[in-house]
């Protein structure tokens, strides 16, 4: 009898990976729900990898994606104005930039947020003329040649098949631990002119490294490095992909940091329900590319331009939606607090976008193993898939967030009880 899933596993590449943990066929989702072929619900603890901050399906943002589609809106324009994309523009604008006081122009990128580094990337070395990027351990900005240049993973660089160049790799916040300051580190190297490493173009950083492990930078760490770049005459450049669009509590991570990025890198939950759409953010002044000097055929997704829109619209136009998701990032922080705690773990990240350190990815593995089977999907992240990452969509429902740590919590306790027994 063939498999639901034989077609995949005959005709689809090897490269496919989150189902290789989640061996089902999935029909339908909404919320912080998805539903399998079978019927079976599971509880979504991954959320598209922080693409579905505001869950599956949002109601809103699909009316409004189906009354511009019956309308004959228009689904594809390269980079020609619309309509649609006055109407984001506009919205980000006014419910974005102006509250925070900020002033960016906006480049539409190719769909991935991979694309929008490589941009941001491209851009510094043609505003400064210099080639070298610093980018910092555990760090990770996508799997292009450009990008995985400055991603530190070295399973993803390994793909590469070619020497990756451009970038000098620095040690991020807490690096070699607590007491080490890594920025006072990167500063003497940088003031020494025999220390081998040219100056650089660009700073690019996470405030949280997601794959990386979940390691929250410090706003003082952030601060020296923002500082440093300056002295340098380099641009700061923050990835905010998986970051950004509230995981940490506030739209942007580094809001409360108390840095003024020079160039800000979005995707993932910035169309709102999951829909293709990337953008780099540069302060006006180094906007200086010439026409589709850097292109795509799909940079500005029209239909994304609608669904970001009404999430900007209908989350972020009061603080409302901020206060929520900071009250369910504290009862996040408790309860994986209180797990860690038990076992001697230790905590990573900040607001809803948290983990916890096991130091072994087998047992990790086994933890998120143990999760599925009780109905709860969630992942690994860190340089050795240690890390249990907690992804629930913001707008989960506070009882069936409750409910999914409640499984987390038992497959900890039921996969530590046994490899105790086992030991014993």
């Amino acid at each position: 009898m063939t498999s639901p899933t034989t077609i995949f596993d005959t005709v689809e590449s090897e490269s496919r990976s989150y189902c290789r943990s989640f061996p089902t066929v999935f029909t339908a989702a909404r919320n912080a729900t998805l539903i399998a072929e079978d019927g079976t619900e599971y509880t979504d603890f991954l959320a598209g990898c922080s693409s579905l901050n505001y869950g599956h399906n949002d109601p809103d943002m699909k009316q409004a994606l189906i009354d511009y589609l019956s309308a004959d809106g228009v689904a594809h324009g390269l980079d020609m104005f619309t309509g649609a994309k006055r109407a984001f523009l506009e919205s980000f604008r006014d419910i974005v930039l102006k509250p925070r006081g900020m002033d960016y122009r906006l480049q539409f990128t190719g769909p991935t947020g991979a694309n929008a580094v490589e941009a941001a990337m491209k851009l510094a070395r043609k505003v400064t003329g210099r080639h070298n990027v610093i980018a910092f351990t555990n760090g990770f900005h996508g799997v292009t040649n450009g990008a995985l240049a400055a991603t530190g993973n070295g399973y993803h660089r390994g793909g590469s098949g070619m020497p990756l160049s451009g970038v000098t790799r620095m040690p991020y916040d807490g690096y070699y631990g607590p007491d080490i300051d890594t920025a006072a580190m990167i500063a003497k190297q940088l003031d020494d002119p025999s220390s081998g490493i040219d100056a650089p173009a660009a700073f690019i950083v996470e405030t949280v490294q997601g794959e990386g492990g979940l390691n929250a930078a410090s706003p003082e760490w952030l601060r020296a490095i923002a500082a440093l770049a300056k002295k340098h005459g380099a641009l700061l450049i923050v990835d905010d992909i998986q970051a950004g669009c509230g995981r940490t509590g506030t739209f942007f991570s580094f809001e409360t940091m108390g840095i003024e990025p020079d160039i800000v890198t979005l995707a993932k939950s910035l169309s709102g329900m999951g829909l293709p759409f990337a953008l780099v953010m540069m302060k006006p002044e180094y906007d200086i590319w010439g026409p589709a000097e850097h292109n795509g055929t799909f940079r500005g997704n029209n239909h994304a331009f609608v669904t970001a829109r009404e999430a900007l619209e209908k989350f972020w136009a009061t603080s409302a939606f901020m206060g929520e998701v900071q009250d369910k990032g504290d009862l996040l922080h408790n309860r994986l607090s209180a797990i860690a705690d038990r076992y001697g773990f230790s905590l990573r990240g900040r607001g809803m976008f948290r983990g916890i350190n096991t130091g072994d990815g087998d047992l990790a593995a086994a933890i998120c193993k143990s999760c599925f089977e009780q109905g709860l999907i969630i992942e690994t992240s860190g340089p050795e898939d240690e890390i249990v990452k907690v992804l629930a969509p913001l707008t989960i429902p506070r009882d069936q967030f409750e409910r999914g740590l409640d499984i987390l919590e038992e497959a900890f306790d039921r996969v530590l009880t046994k490899q105790t027994a086992k030991a014993a």
